[in-house]
C-alpha cells in the first residue's frame, strides 16, 4: 500500500464511512438497494450513505456488440477492481438499430444492455447508463458526441427509462458532456448551432436542455436516481450553483457530475476549490477523470501524471465523494488498463486499484 492509499483509509475511516460502502458486495444475486439524494449524500432505502465507487465501461457507444468484452469488462470491474458501480456509455441509435451494422432493430444491442445490468445487479454492483453518443436530431445520421443531447435523446430515455424503471441497481446519465451552449440552453433546451468536424458544415438542432430530459425519464414513471453533467465537457458546475438545479419533485434526484482532466488547465488549486465551492450545496460524483503517460497538469509545471492522478484521488477520498474512473479498456485513454487481461497502466490503473484495494475484498 503506497502512502496516498494509506492516507486515503485512514482518512475514510475516521469519518465513519463503511467499508461496504466503498465496495461492491459481490454477493452472487443480491441486488443492491435503491438510492436516492439527500441533500448533499447519497442514502439507500435504510438511510445509509453510500459512496459510489467504480470504473468506466467504454465500448457500447461506438460497438454495437462491445468488441466482444464487455461482459469480462463488466466482471473484472467487480471481481478485480472492487467497483461497486460501473458507468456504462451507451448510443441512442445502437439502442434502436439504426446505425449501419445493426439490422435487428437494436434487439441484439437491447439485449446486451440487459446482460451488462443483470451482470452487475447480480451481484451487488450499480449500473449508470450514459447517453455518450447522440445524432444532432437525425437518426443514423453523424452518430457520435455532441455538443448537446437532440430531441432523440428524448425518445431513447422514455425507452431506456421504461426497460429499467425503478429497477434499484440503475441509475441514469443524462447526457456525457454537454459543451459550447449557455447555461440557459443547458437548463431549458432550444436551437444550437454545431461547428461542423474540420471545417464541415454547420448542423443546427433542438434540444430539450437537461430538465426536459430529466421530465422526459419522470414522465414514464422511472424515479431512478439521476446524474447530469454541468458545461464545458461536464468541468463547470457553476451555473447549477447559481440557480440551475434540475427539478425532481417525483423522483429519487440528481447527482451533479464533474469531468476533470489534465488538458483542461486549472491548478489542482483551481480544481480543489471550485470542487469545494460545489459540495457544500449541491451531491457530485466525479463520472471521469484520469491521465496517463509521463505529462501531468500543463497547469502545474513539473507535475507528472502519476502526481495528478494521486492528488485527484487524494481529494476525492478525503472528501467522500463518489467516482468512476475512465476507462477500463486499453484504447479508450486515458486508460486505466493496457491490454485486453485487464493488466492496470502504473501511472493511471495502479493508483485507482489501490485506493479499491485496501477496502478489502
Amino acid at each position: 500500500m503506497n502512502n496516498s492509499a494509506f492516507t486515503r483509509r485512514v482518512v475514510c475511516l475516521a469519518l465513519g464511512v463503511s467499508v461496504l460502502s466503498v465496495c461492491a458486495s459481490a454477493q452472487p444475486s443480491k441486488l443492491p438497494l435503491s438510492l436516492r439524494v439527500l441533500g448533499t449524500r447519497v442514502v439507500d432505502t435504510n438511510g445509509k450513505t453510500v459512496l459510489l465507487r467504480g470504473v468506466n465501461t467504454a465500448s457500447l457507444e461506438w460497438s454495437a456488440n462491445g468488441e466482444g468484452h464487455i461482459l469480462d469488462t463488466v466482471n473484472e470491474a467487480i471481481h478485480h477492481w472492487h467497483a461497486n458501480i460501473v458507468r456504462d456509455p451507451l448510443a441512442q441509435d445502437r439502442w434502436f438499430g439504426v446505425s449501419p451494422e445493426q439490422h435487428d432493430r437494436g434487439l441484439a444491442y437491447q439485449k446486451l444492455v440487459r446482460q451488462v445490468v443483470d451482470t452487475a445487479a447480480n451481484q451487488g454492483c450499480y449500473v449508470l447508463l450514459d447517453l455518450h453518443w447522440n445524432d444532432a436530431g437525425i437518426w443514423g445520421n453523424a452518430i457520435g458526441q455532441h455538443v448537446m443531447p437532440d430531441m432523440n435523446s428524448v425518445t431513447f430515455w422514455r425507452d431506456c427509462a421504461r426497460e429499467y424503471r425503478n429497477q434499484p441497481a440503475v441509475l441514469f446519465d443524462l447526457y456525457n458532456e454537454p459543451h459550447d451552449v449557455t447555461w440557459d440552453i443547458w437548463f431549458k433546451g432550444g436551437l444550437v448551432t454545431e461547428r461542423g468536424a474540420r471545417g464541415g458544415k454547420a448542423v443546427s438542432y433542438q434540444t430539450p436542455g437537461m430538465q426536459g430530459l430529466l421530465d422526459a425519464i419522470r414522465s414514464v414513471g422511472a424515479n431512478n436516481l439521476v446524474v447530469c453533467g454541468g458545461l464545458d465537457w461536464a468541468y463547470d458546475l457553476s451555473g447549477i450553483l447559481a440557480g440551475r438545479q434540475l427539478h425532481d419533485p417525483i423522483g429519487n434526484g440528481v447527482i451533479y457530475a464533474n469531468h476533470t482532466y489534465t488538458v483542461k488547465g486549472d491548478t489542482m488549486k483551481k480544481w480543489t476549490a471550485k470542487m469545494d465551492a460545489a459540495i457544500k450545496k449541491i451531491p457530485v460524483i466525479v463520472s471521469e477523470f484520469g491521465a496517463t503517460g509521463a505529462r501531468g497538469n500543463r497547469g502545474d509545471p513539473g507535475q507528472t501524471a502519476l502526481d495528478w492522478n494521486n492528488l485527484t484521488l487524494d481529494y476525492i477520498y478525503a472528501h467522500n465523494l463518489s467516482f468512476t474512473a475512465w476507462d477500463l479498456h486499453p484504447a479508450a485513454g486515458p486508460t486505466l488498463v493496457s491490454d485486453w487481461k485487464y493488466t492496470q497502466t502504473p501511472t493511471f490503473g495502479v493508483p485507482v486499484i489501490t485506493g479499491f484495494d485496501w477496502g478489502g475484498m
